[in-house]
């Protein structure tokens, strides 16, 4: 089994920056790809961003690309999403989520991950 912790949401100006970071425990966490995810208000979650095992790949929704950058420290267990630039249509809870696996797949979708964290609330002021 593994638990997902996120921290680092809270509330911020348009055009501010955040690092959202999740820490892992209870299995090895280098074997899996993890991804964020993120659910506003009255809207399905949705796919935000990736990475791979290694870190070698990552992947982007269109709507955060150029703008937030996914990261992860095997070493210290924990995925990290640097926000910049952020507009009030970033605001949602964001969810940290761990694959089973390393393969990779559906990295984009819900489906894809067996690990969830509780959340963190990112809130954009205009």
């Amino acid at each position: 089994q593994v638990q997902l912790v996120e921290s680092g949401g809270g509330l911020v100006q348009a055009g501010g920056s955040l690092r959202l970071s999740c820490v892992a425990s209870g299995r090895t966490f280098t074997n899996y790809a993890m991804g964020w995810f993120r659910r506003a208000p009255g809207k399905e979650r949705e796919f935000v961003s990736a990475i791979s095992w290694s870190g070698g790949r990552t992947d982007y929704a269109d709507s955060v690309k150029g703008r937030f950058t996914i990261s992860r420290d095997n070493a210290k267990n924990t995925v990290y999403l640097q926000m910049n630039s952020l507009k009030p249509e970033d605001t949602a809870v964001y969810y940290c989520a761990g694959q089973s696996g390393g393969s990779y797949a559906y990295y984009y979708s819900e489906i894809g991950y067996t690990y969830w964290g509780q959340g963190t609330q990112v809130t954009v002021s205009s």
